[in-house]
């Protein structure tokens, strides 16, 4: 599956030095464009670990890591309506990550003229709301003479019923409160779905440490952690974009010991991927061979037939059966001949779930 979360915030925060560590690209940074500057767009590969140490073990012609897309854009303090084009970028992600600056720099004056990260948060996340309550306004006003013209029955009570749930949308951004924060049904969800609220998409909150604080950085998040954990689907993860950057141009070696001296026990990349991957309930599963080595993406939860349909839309419709091996399970026994010897892999159908970690081979027909 494509994964698509947009990073943004307000000027000045770390939002492209975050998006060029991610992607290991090299978007220039030290001035603000202002709220039409263009979207950055780059892809982040997924370090894993038991991926890697599959390939020894299969000696591929290929290693496909998982992939994040991730987009940086930034908002203007104070621009009022989110620009058209920005408002598309945000709308077709599935999770916002929201930089919020927490470190000093008199270089780099901070637009409300100090640093407050829990007030940037409160500042961006109210123009979310403005924007969702812009676009609840104009369908309800839309839906009104749909509603008279329907014909009585079905149809009639389908919009009745979006209706309703659109005005209990609008009374919560009245109260500033983000959609996500409501109790909604399956099927309410589903009505929701299409119009890509913005304060619905989980969001994920990076907090930009000072550089004085990497090693002892809980009294910095500890307020940041108590305002994210009054909203659902909201997760909070730490980096210090500067220091990352600099480490970024050492040898692995050189990087290694860099962390180890300034307390840092993984890269910023590593925490943030693994903090997405967390807030949108996403697993990996490999498929192995002498040809490719490479991780898939699916939803936790996911069914045999659905994780078959994230490697060819072929296998997920002629689906028989999948054969599952645990990562750990394959490396002990050295082989998928020696992992059947020893009944370390067994056979699902159709119902059953693919696990994080697990080695899925197809079985289908078409």
């Amino acid at each position: 599956m494509n994964v698509v979360t947009t990073i943004t915030g307000l000027p000045f925060v770390g939002k492209t030095t975050l998006f060029d560590l991610l992607t290991g690209q090299h978007v220039a940074t030290g001035t603000f464009a202002g709220a039409e500057a263009e979207t950055n767009v780059g892809v982040a590969k997924v370090p894993d670990e038991r991926l890697d140490r599959l390939v020894p073990l299969f000696k591929p012609k290929k290693t496909t890591h998982a992939e994040i897309t991730y987009r940086d854009l930034g908002l203007a303090k104070g621009g009022g309506e989110i620009s058209t084009k920005k408002l598309g970028d945000l709308r077709t992600s599935d999770a916002l990550l929201h930089v919020v600056r927490a470190f000093r720099d008199p270089t780099v004056p901070h637009p409300e003229g100090s640093v407050d990260p829990v007030r940037d948060l409160a500042t961006l996340d109210l123009e979310l709301v403005v924007s969702d309550h812009s676009v609840v306004e104009r369908r309800i006003e839309r839906i009104e003479p749909e509603i008279r013209g329907a014909r009585a029955g079905g149809e009639r009570e389908a919009k009745e019923r979006e209706r309703d749930l659109l005005r209990r949308c609008l009374a919560a951004l009245d109260a500033e409160t983000p959609l996500r924060e409501l109790d909604l049904e399956a099927e309410e969800l589903k009505v929701l779905r299409g119009y890509r609220f913005l304060t619905l998409m989980p969001q994920l909150v990076v907090v930009n440490l000072d550089e004085a604080d990497v090693a002892a950085p809980d009294a910095t998040l500890a307020p940041v952690r108590a305002a994210a954990s009054t909203h659902r689907s909201t997760g909070v993860v730490h980096v210090c974009a500067k220091l990352e950057a600099e480490i970024a141009e050492l040898s692995p070696e050189e990087a290694t010991a860099f962390r180890e001296e300034a307390g840092l026990h993984e890269p910023a990349l590593d925490r943030v991927l693994r903090a997405t991957y967390d807030l949108l309930g996403l697993i990996s599963f490999f498929t192995v061979g002498p040809d490719e080595c490479r991780a898939w993406t699916v939803r936790k939860g996911a069914t045999a037939p659905e994780a078959a349909g994230a490697i060819h839309s072929d296998l997920e419709r002629g689906f028989i059966r999948a054969e599952v091996t645990k990562w750990d399970d394959m490396l002990r026994a050295g082989s998928e001949a020696e992992a059947k010897k020893h009944a370390l892999t067994r056979t699902i159908g159709k119902d059953a779930v693919v696990n994080d970690g697990e080695i899925v081979h197809v079985l289908f027909n078409v």
